[in-house]
């Protein structure tokens, strides 16, 4: 039995277009950082790959870890955000509901780039909710809200609880009233 957060092949590939988008905003936090390091910006590519429907579900899920093993090797935190928001795009092809936690790792990331801007967060929130096309909002409208479900992402764990949670919830009230969001540009 899969889990409500993993969404069908066809939900995956559109949300894992816009977990990339999300993650590319940010990117540039860490490649300041570890400008040799590929493996975030391989990440999205790969995320853009999947979504274009040019790369396979399974040879995408063995892949997933990479990105993430890049945040390792970083001390700056809004580096380290930024290369697990690449990682959280990289794994949407294993369950769709990564892809709020690319958004919440980028704008945790932009929030900790600007800590003289209390609005930072919520600025990269409305960017992320007003480029989400319509089918993105709809697949991830499917996803169980944060802590209903334990089978995934978004059950215990890192995206469940803190800060991440806080953005996650944001994103997932702001999907539940579609009539208050912008419609992407």
């Amino acid at each position: 039995m899969t889990s409500p957060q993993t969404l069908t092949e066809a939900d995956r590939r559109v949300v894992a277009g816009w977990a990339a988008d999300c993650a590319e905003r940010v990117l540039v936090l860490f490649e300041a950082e570890v400008p040799a390091d590929g493996r975030p910006r391989d990440a999205i590519a790969r995320a853009r790959a999947y979504a274009r429907g040019e790369l396979d579900t399974v040879g995408e899920i063995r892949q997933r870890f990479i990105a993430g093993r890049a945040a390792q090797g970083v001390n700056n935190p809004a580096a380290v955000a930024a290369a697990r928001a690449a990682a959280q795009a990289a794994a949407v092809p294993h369950m769709g509901a990564h892809a709020l936690g690319a958004a919440a790792y980028a704008a945790m990331a932009a929030g900790l780039a600007a800590p003289d801007r209390p609005d930072s967060v919520g600025h990269e929130i409305r960017w992320q909710l007003e480029h989400m096309a319509v089918e993105a909002r709809s697949a991830l409208g499917r996803l169980p809200a944060l802590g209903e479900n334990s089978a995934g992402p978004l059950g215990a764990g890192l995206l469940a609880s803190g800060f991440l949670a806080s953005i996650i919830r944001e994103i997932q009230t702001a999907l539940e009233r579609p009539d208050q969001l912008d419609p992407p540009t």
